[in-house]
């Protein structure tokens, strides 16, 4: 499965703590030879290089709990969530947000949804890094209200031509492979969409210029375009007017790794911050042993191991199934919003410098930001909990 596993065979690898500490291991050591010496760069110029997805494909990282026949380590998918987690808390948010994209999104849709030649073409590529994943579902004019949606997919002779246009779209600069969402009954609502694998080399897909962002500079975002794009009738993902039943029902999974990242992120601000006060002095004593600081300290701690608990929870609800849209909303909702406040603790801690690009607290601060809006605004997680106590 990987260099980086020492010869450990991946069909030995379980959800059990050693195994579990192997993987750890093997990714802090990827994470540090690989991502950590080109990082800072890789922010500056906006977008990762392209061969970070083989490389990572050929660390084993891409795919660990896809099934072995395709060439993945078939581990739990706690593992998955272990890589984003280890990711975030690095401070690496800009490669960690198209990792989830490509990694616990796009390859368990196929690997759900898909049919045999589906998965048998597209996952072994999204394994080994040679096909880059993503998921096109926001539009200009219709972001949660799905049901909004303009993009269209007509059915042809030969197969479904599809024009519109997407936009905020993780990995889209780079994506071999997008996962698109359009209407194939415009008069149906939400339940007239239909999911599609486009291949972005198909004549009539197009890409506008990187969307500059105030977080997450490295991880590419994009408007993709679709001008009378043609594809085979086999490239419908699913069954047809069932793409909004299949969004609802790997929303859970979604925003797990929304949930990863939040406390990766928060273990990782809480690090620095502690490394900070221990070291940095005013008025002739360490800003640890001020009252306030351990207080703030004291608090972000507390937080973060709540908000642990309710998410090992879920975890453990998703592994046997019965995880509910409800469960992901209040996951998403917590740890989301959860993440922002506590890294703003951390951030006033170091007082003016946490204001600078040279301390790395300011990234944690920034990248948190989207952490509220993207994968169900609180907004609408609030709605979808209301919902649930009081009915529509």
């Amino acid at each position: 499965m990987s260099q980086y596993l020492s010869g450990q065979s991946a069909s030995d690898v379980k959800a059990n703590d050693e195994d579990y500490q192997i993987f750890q291991t093997m990714i802090q050591r990827v994470l540090e030879q690989e991502i950590a010496p080109n990082f800072e760069h890789w922010e500056e110029a906006g977008q990762v290089p392209r061969s970070l997805w083989n490389t990572l494909g050929e660390a084993g990282l891409l795919g660990v709990d896809m099934p072995e026949e395709y060439g993945g380590a078939s581990a739990s998918f706690e593992i998955c969530q272990l890589v984003i987690e280890e990711l975030s808390r690095q401070g690496f948010g800009g490669v960690c947000g198209g990792y989830n994209i490509h990694a616990n999104i796009v390859m368990p849709y196929l690997l759900h949804i898909g049919n045999e030649k589906q998965k048998d073409y597209w996952l072994p590529k999204m394994i080994d890094g040679s096909v880059l994943g993503a998921i096109a579902m926001t539009e200009p004019g219709a972001g949660s209200d799905l049901a909004a949606m303009r993009t269209t997919a007509e059915r042809t002779d030969s197969g479904w031509k599809i024009n519109g246009s997407k936009i905020f779209i993780t990995n889209g600069l780079l994506a071999d492979m997008v996962i698109v969402c359009a209407k194939t009954d415009p008069s149906a609502g939400a339940k007239g969409i239909s999911l599609f694998l486009v291949d972005t080399n198909t004549p009539g897909f197009s890409r506008g210029k990187g969307i500059k962002k105030i977080g997450q500079h490295s991880s590419d975002t994009a408007e993709l375009f679709f001008d009378d794009l043609h594809v085979p009738h086999d490239a419908l993902l699913g069954e047809e007017n069932l793409g909004f039943v299949y969004l609802m029902q790997e929303l859970p999974r979604e925003r797990l790794g929304v949930a990863s990242q939040a406390l990766g992120a928060m273990e990782g601000a809480l690090q620095l911050t502690l490394n900070y006060v221990q070291e940095r002095k005013a008025f002739k004593q360490r800003i640890a042993d001020f009252q306030n600081t351990r207080f703030k300290l004291a608090e972000v701690k507390a937080q973060m191991e709540l908000g642990r608990a309710y998410f090992d929870q879920c975890m453990a609800k998703y592994s046997r199934g019965e995880m509910t849209a409800t469960d992901a909303a209040v996951l998403k909702l917590m740890l989301s919003e959860m993440q922002c406040q506590t890294i703003n603790e951390c951030l006033q801690l170091f007082g003016g410098y946490g204001y600078t690009t040279e301390y790395p607290i300011s990234r944690f601060y920034v990248d948190a930001r989207i952490q509220t809006i993207y994968a169900g605004t609180s907004e609408i997680m609030k709605e979808v909990i209301a919902r649930s106590l009081l009915g529509k």
